[in-house]
């Protein structure tokens, strides 16, 4: 009998540590399942940017869904996706909505040619600058092409009609620079106010240097006028906006930026989207309040 216990106890052992060793290699399978499942499904970068904007973003007719935007803001956001180890998410809203969705949280990072302003200031966490060529360096007006080169001093456009992006930079220098009785025209987007300039409804747009070479390119019948805002450095180059809860990430975003700057990237960048904004399938659209391709 006592060999027969044995035999019992030795085989009830032998059944505990097999099961244990069962439960270990399971625990060990789901670690691994947990392991490629995070790898699998990356944390998401949301960016919004206002795809009316070349050479800074705009969309590449032949191409589809997130692959459609292009521009240097695209480019320097897909670099600080890579950096963070996050998958990007383009969000393409009109300028305005695209600072909305950054102060109400719904995107991470407002990309889309953004200058330091100083209500921006008041209302974002803002990165340190990065530059994007001449693009906010250098502040001008496009007038019908007839007119081309007869506006040198903002005197020149007294009681007349200038148009400009609301919210943007150009809106603020207009309202600077230009006379008391020049009527600054606001509109959602830069498209609308070109159409605008070509019949006549405002008599000149503001708009940044870069921008206005690729209107020009694509539209004849515009020109530059003659005048150059004189920008103010703190207004140069441009800034990234987040929403005031996210320091750390603002941390991480200036890393990558201060990385890019060490690294002289930028000027390829823009050199790569100036060339972009020329194909004939580059066009900038413009976005809606309902979120809409117009």
């Amino acid at each position: 009998m006592t060999s027969i216990y044995r035999r019992i106890y030795t085989m009830k052992k032998m059944m505990v540590i097999a099961l244990a060793l069962c439960m270990v290699l399971s625990i060990v399978a789901c670690a691994k399942q947990a392991d490629k499942t995070n790898d699998d499904e990356q944390p998401v970068l949301k960016v919004a940017l206002s795809p009316d904007f070349s050479p800074m973003e705009f969309v590449d007719t032949s191409k589809e869904g997130q692959e459609q935007f292009v521009g240097f803001d695209v480019t320097l956001a897909k670099h600080i996706a890579e950096k963070l180890n996050m998958k990007l998410e383009i969000e393409p809203m009109s300028f305005d909505a695209c600072q909305v969705a950054v102060q109400m949280g719904t995107v991470d990072l407002g990309i889309s040619g953004f200058s330091w302003t100083k209500d921006r200031a008041e209302n974002y966490l803002i990165s340190d600058y990065y530059i994007a060529g001449d693009n906010e360096t250098e502040q001008v007006i496009i007038v019908p092409a007839d007119k081309a080169g007869q506006y040198s001093k903002a005197e020149d456009f007294a009681g007349l009609k200038i148009g400009a992006q609301a919210a943007s930079l150009q809106e603020m220098l207009c309202n600077e620079a230009l006379p008391d009785d020049t009527s600054i025209e606001l509109f959602k987007d830069i498209n609308v106010a070109v159409v605008a300039l070509q019949t006549g409804k405002v008599d000149g747009v503001a708009v940044a240097d870069g921008n206005a070479d690729a209107i020009i390119a694509n539209n004849q019948d515009i020109a530059k006028s003659g005048f150059q805002f004189d920008v103010d450095p703190k207004y140069e180059n441009n800034v990234i906006l987040l929403n005031q809860k996210d320091e750390e990430l603002l941390k991480k975003v200036n890393e990558i930026l201060a990385d890019c700057m060490a690294n002289d990237l930028y000027s390829g960048w823009y050199e790569e989207a100036k060339a972009l904004a020329g194909i004939d399938t580059a066009k900038e659209i413009s976005y809606g309040d309902d979120g809409k391709a117009e």
